[in-house]
């Protein structure tokens, strides 16, 4: 019986793998995937998968060939294999529509942001901010996958409880909070979210935390001027008939 080998690539991470604890094989900073095949496009067209929201999970599980624990994937980490998925699926070009109008872009011209190293320290997910205006001192962390599978089960239990209850940047904010000087009580740090945090602190937060959290540029800057925008990344990212 013929033998047959699926080729493979090397992906690059853009946390270089630094966040990640040495015994973590994600501190390499790279992963190895396979191409695409038949297989992953009844991933994509999985109405059950499409409709729970986890098609997308699906398909990157079944494309990374490195022994990983999945869950572990910082966000941005993630964002990167889905551009190299994206790639090695279906090709460098991407079309879109923007304004009416459509757009190409090589997604292989993409870059990871720029990172100040000096903020991180090896094998640690962890960092500090003063808030602006309270001065309270904030230790935070960047959101992992397993991290978003939580927040979005709690989001829905809340959902079930309050059809119009939906708190999810102050839910996102509880699980990325580790302690408020010095203090890591859950209870304490989510009763100060909800009720104590200014929203110009929030603000002064997150924007910080969009700072220095490693991650894929998907800005799009248009032809001819405008608005930079997000490329826009859905099923239609890997398969235009979908």
């Amino acid at each position: 019986m013929a033998e047959f080998k699926l080729p493979t690539e090397t992906v690059d991470l853009p946390s270089k793998g630094i966040l990640y604890s040495e015994d973590n094989p994600l501190s390499s900073g790279k992963i190895e995937m396979k191409y695409m095949t038949a297989k992953e496009e009844d991933i994509l067209t999985n109405q059950s998968y499409i409709q729970n929201g986890t098609v997308i999970d699906k398909l990157l599980q079944s494309l990374i060939v490195s022994k990983i624990n999945y869950s572990d994937l910082l966000i941005g980490d993630k964002n990167a294999l889905l551009v190299a998925s994206r790639i090695l699926g279906y090709g460098k070009d991407y079309t879109f529509t923007h304004n009416g109008r459509q757009e190409t872009i090589d997604l292989t011209t993409l870059e990871d942001k720029v990172l100040d190293e000096s903020l991180y320290s090896k094998g640690l997910n962890e960092f500090n901010f003063d808030l602006p205006n309270t001065d309270h001192n904030i230790t935070f962390k960047l959101l992992t996958h397993g991290d978003e599978i939580k927040i979005q089960n709690e989001l829905k239990g809340l959902k079930r409880i309050s059809k119009n209850n939906s708190p999810e940047a102050t839910t996102r904010l509880k699980y990325m909070i580790l302690s408020i000087d010095g203090n890591s009580e859950k209870k304490d740090i989510r009763n100060f979210v909800d009720n104590f945090l200014l929203a110009r602190d929030a603000r002064a937060l997150r924007e910080y935390i969009s700072q220095i959290q490693p991650d894929i540029d998907l800005t799009f800057f248009p032809d001819g001027g405008g608005e930079p925008t997000n490329i826009p990344i859905g099923l239609n990212f890997f398969w235009p008939d979908i």
